[in-house]
């Protein structure tokens, strides 16, 4: 079980890292020629990220050191931490710096295919990178193909 922290804070984190990283696309007007222009869609959510303070930002990043400190005390102990994936690990492992490997696991009743995450420790991407392995070997979730019904 994850501590209860704001965790959503970690996320706009990331939507502002992700703003700096693509800012030449917005300054030049490219971010126009994607595709996805919708209100969460990617070119919107980079030019947000250019009215972000440095205030909110800085703030953010204590909630991330404190999820961090947190994540690594929860985790101590534990070789690897197994969960859905998508279900917002992943934003927790891109900002706490834990690695992941993401899964084929089958399919949910809608035939759409569903995924496994392994996180593992800080540097103990060796341990996650064996399970995955071994995991994949085991079942052949990542030889199966959903129905495409058009």
């Amino acid at each position: 079980e994850l501590p209860t922290l704001p965790y959503n804070s970690l996320r706009f984190i990331l939507t502002t890292e992700s703003g700096a990283a693509f800012q030449e696309l917005v300054l030049n007007h490219k971010d126009d020629l994607l595709v996805r222009q919708g209100k969460g869609g990617w070119p919107n959510i980079f030019r947000t990220a250019q009215l972000v303070s440095a205030v909110e930002y800085i703030q953010a990043n204590r909630v991330r050191t404190m999820v961090i400190q947190n994540w690594y005390e929860k985790l101590k102990g534990l070789d690897m931490y197994v969960a859905p994936a998508f279900s917002g690990n992943l934003v927790l492992t891109n900002l706490t710096g834990n690695p992941c490997v993401v899964l084929p696991n089958g399919f949910n009743k809608q035939g759409r295919p569903v995924s496994i995450t392994f996180m593992g420790q800080l540097f103990g991407e060796g341990k996650i990178l064996e399970a995955a392995k071994i995991y994949q070997d085991a079942t052949d979730f990542n030889k199966k193909h959903p129905t495409l019904n058009f």
